[in-house]
């Protein structure tokens, strides 16, 4: 070892003496130890991975591990470093591999075989970082004549079941990405060592690593993206069963999404959509397909106030009538001497109010009914004096109008609000001096009092309270006037929680003489409330949709078998005659066309029972949006 380190030192020293006129251009990526990033063919890096020295050899791959971080690090920026890196991969692809035995995966192995292994290990770490750090490494990667054959020599040599060779076939795989996508898979006639595409089947399906099969997976699909490579493509893939055996795993969003790259490649090409409506898998794939959606989407909750403008009356009737004096009130007064106990009667009875008037013979007559029964012990003014008593007390004058009519200006009759009562009876255009009744049946029988006693005849008139009608047949006058009071005056129990009051529209009069007329007020309260989605649809939830989508089109598309052309007809490729030849053919092509209805019935048969699994998912984006609407709506119309 240390002669080949002399003999290397001795080497190097001669070749960086050879042009000492020539200034090296310096790669000051790391501003670290320049002398060993020379833009040189004797690079010492370079020089230390062919050297066959161990130490060198680490030396050199510690300090590209450190550059290749880096997005200035370029492989073609030191001519023979990208060679130099592929000499210990390949050793361990065609060679290495072979002096690992089962025995070393128990007991340590040979320092120079770990040591040479991590060569090997480290090169492949360089050339694989280089690739996905900066694009023109992996230009040159992909367009390096050793790339393929690396990648073959470790696919088909290594076996990716030893823990060995776990970390050198991740690293490989992640370099075949750098050509995966435009290389063109021989003919399946072809030996097999010639395709990747066995070993990276193998890898998918028997591989208990993760990280070996996501890679793995991330190497189909990139393969199968390249159109010429779609008749290798099989309905029966065992990469196709293992990503959707991982398709429940939403935890797993990196695995995840490994499998639904590929499965979105596997059913982009129309033949393996087609013949995937028929895989027994396929309904429950799609819902697992719709949940991811539910799972990803991130929802809060809304309320939109839509109440309109509205104001509330009390539920029970309103009245007002002339003030009456009380017993008490009465009382009150009549304790007084006159004039004062007709300046508080005017107070009590009157109000003053600009525009009223009141005739002097009604104010006359008021005060004389108040008073009559009490004539004779309570004496009364004469009318002039009340009168003059009422323009005084509300600063008012008297007035004669045409007529002649003698007025007193600006007063009014005080007026009481009370409620109406339901058991009232209102016969007689409410005259009725009858007091409230206490039930709905002792009302009902004064009124059919009233009824007996009036006279009927043919034809009578309603005279209950405001009702118009008239000429009413003797037979139907008796139904009639009940229906005035009956359903209105059963008294009913209301619920604790209801409001004691009674909502209508802004411009609606209360109480309305004609209520059943009336506008329908708005609500008091009206709020929706509901769910919205907030987050824009991750990647995951975009991969779910373009494959739910493309199984929804290639299930309502119409099937219909191509018309045949051929030279006899010309024109008419419809018309078809056949012949002996063509019944094998035809009858290929009528299973073919058979099973592509049965798929598309069973794929229109699962969209119809997913409606109401679809119709809870919602995406922020209004065109992606639509496409989900329009999967329920064919759903509804093929299976209303």
């Amino acid at each position: 070892m240390n002669g080949n380190r002399a003999a290397f030192n001795v080497y190097y020293k001669s070749g960086s003496t050879q042009q000492p006129q020539q200034q090296s251009v310096h790669n000051q990526t790391d501003d670290h130890e320049r002398w060993y990033t020379e833009v040189t063919a004797s690079n010492r890096m370079r020089l230390s991975l062919l050297s066959g020295i161990d130490g060198e050899i680490a030396w050199a791959l510690n300090r590209l591990v450190r550059l290749c971080r880096n997005e200035d690090f370029r492989l073609r920026q030191i001519p023979g470093l990208l060679e130099a890196l592929f000499e210990w991969p390949e050793w361990f692809s065609t060679t290495g591999y072979k002096e690992h035995t089962d025995l070393h995966s128990v007991f340590a192995p040979p320092t120079t075989l770990s040591l040479r292994r991590q060569h090997a290990i480290m090169s492949a770490f360089v050339l694989r970082n280089a690739a996905l750090i900066d694009e023109q490494n992996a230009i040159a990667i992909a367009g390096f004549f050793r790339t393929m054959p690396l990648v073959l020599y470790a696919l088909h040599n290594l076996d990716f079941s030893l823990d060995a060779n776990t970390e050198f076939l991740s690293y490989i795989l992640d370099i075949f990405h750098c050509v995966s996508s435009t290389l063109v898979l021989p003919p399946k006639s072809s030996p097999q060592t010639a395709s990747p595409l066995q070993p990276l089947l193998h890898i998918v399906s028997g591989s208990s690593n993760r990280s070996i099969i996501m890679a793995a997976l991330h190497a189909l699909a990139s393969l199968f993206a390249n159109p010429q490579n779609a008749h290798h493509l099989s309905p029966t893939s065992p990469a196709l069963s293992v990503c959707i055996k991982y398709l429940p795993l939403h935890n797993d969003k990196p695995l995840l999404e490994s499998s639904l790259n590929y499965l979105y490649t596997h059913l982009s090409h129309p033949a393996m959509s087609k013949a995937f409506l028929l895989h027994p898998d396929m309904p429950s794939v799609l819902r697992i397909l719709v949940n991811l959606l539910l799972v990803e989407q991130v929802q809060e909750n809304v309320a939109i106030d839509i109440t309109g403008d509205y104001h509330t009356v009390p539920s029970a009737v309103l009245s007002t009538k002339d003030h009456e004096l009380s017993q008490a009130e009465l009382d009150g007064l009549l304790a007084l001497p006159e004039p004062k106990r007709c300046f508080d009667w005017l107070t009590l009875m009157f109000i003053k109010r600009p525009g009223g008037e009141v005739t002097q013979i009604d104010l006359w007559n008021l005060y004389r009914e108040s008073w009559e029964a009490h004539e004779g012990s309570y004496p009364m003014l004469p009318a002039s004096d009340v009168i003059k008593n009422a323009t005084t007390m509300f600063g008012t004058q008297s007035l004669v109008l045409p007529g002649p009519k003698f007025i007193i200006q600006d007063i009014e009759r005080r007026k009481d609000t009370v409620l109406a009562d339901k058991l009232k009876c209102q016969w007689d255009r409410s005259k009725c001096t009858a007091p409230p009744l206490s039930t709905a049946a002792e009302l009902c029988e004064h009124v059919l009092q009233h009824i007996d006693s009036h006279n009927v005849g043919d034809e009578a008139t309603c005279l209950w309270s405001t009702c118009p009608r008239d000429k009413i047949p003797s037979k139907n006058f008796r139904a009639h006037v009940l229906t005035h009071f009956w359903q209105a005056h059963i008294p009913t129990e209301r619920n604790p929680s209801q409001s004691d009051t009674i909502t209508i529209s802004p411009a609606t009069n209360h109480p309305d003489p004609n209520p059943t007329k009336r506008n329908p007020p708005l609500p008091r309260r009206t709020v929706i409330n509901f769910q919205r989605t907030i987050n824009d649809a991750p990647s995951t939830s975009l991969l779910v949709l373009l494959c739910i989508r493309i199984l929804f089109q290639t299930s309502f598309a119409s099937v219909e078998a191509a018309p045949k052309v051929d030279a006899d007809h010309f024109g008419f490729p419809g018309v078809t005659e056949e012949t002996e030849d063509d019944d094998e053919g035809q009858l290929l092509e009528g299973n073919v066309v058979e099973n592509e209805k049965e798929g598309g019935r069973r794929g229109r048969r699962t969209f119809a029972d997913l409606r109401k699994l679809l119709e809870a998912v919602q995406i922020k984006d209004d065109a992606l949006m639509g496409w989900i609407t329009e999967m329920i709506n064919a759903g509804m119309e093929e299976y209303p």
